[in-house]
């Protein structure tokens, strides 16, 4: 056995493996870096059946605030201050005084209006919770008024 070798079991630092694989020309290609392209490029793209919704919401009680809200002022739902740390788009609590951003001093009530100049709203993205098509209604507009009218109603269909 060989002296110089560490471990001595067989298959280790074996020289008949196999080389890896190359190019049919024996030249190694590196591979292209990203994802792959889909494969018909020119195909038809199913259309985006989720639509996204970017908006501010309060932190407390997940309201959606409307567009150009006054940060200064409290959540139209909850009352809770707006203009604070836990609103902040560099709120990280695992980070040093649980902000991104280098502050000089802690600010210690994280969730009570504040005067930081570093505030900038936190802007989450979401799914778009309004319902694109109207619900289908019924072919006829009267509902079964009793259990023998379904009954009757199911037969009908399915007569022979």
């Amino acid at each position: 056995m060989d002296s110089d070798r560490k471990y001595r079991q067989r298959g280790y630092q074996d020289s008949d493996r196999p080389e890896p694989r190359s190019d049919r020309n024996g030249t190694d290609r590196p591979r292209q870096p990203g994802p792959r392209p889909p494969i018909d490029v020119t195909g038809p793209r199913l259309p985006r059946l989720v639509q996204s919704v970017t908006a501010s919401r309060c932190y407390n009680c997940s309201t959606q605030l409307p567009n150009g809200t006054d940060f200064s002022a409290n959540c139209p739902k909850c009352g809770a201050a707006l203009h604070c740390c836990k609103q902040c788009a560099h709120f990280e609590p695992s980070t040093r005084f649980q902000c991104l951003k280098p502050i000089p001093v802690r600010i210690p009530v994280k969730d009570q209006a504040n005067q930081c100049t570093l505030f900038s709203p936190r802007v989450t993205v979401a799914r778009d919770s309004s319902p694109s098509a109207p619900a289908p209604s019924p072919v006829n507009n009267e509902a079964p008024r009793s259990p023998n009218d379904a009954r009757s109603a199911f037969n009908a269909l399915f007569k022979k």
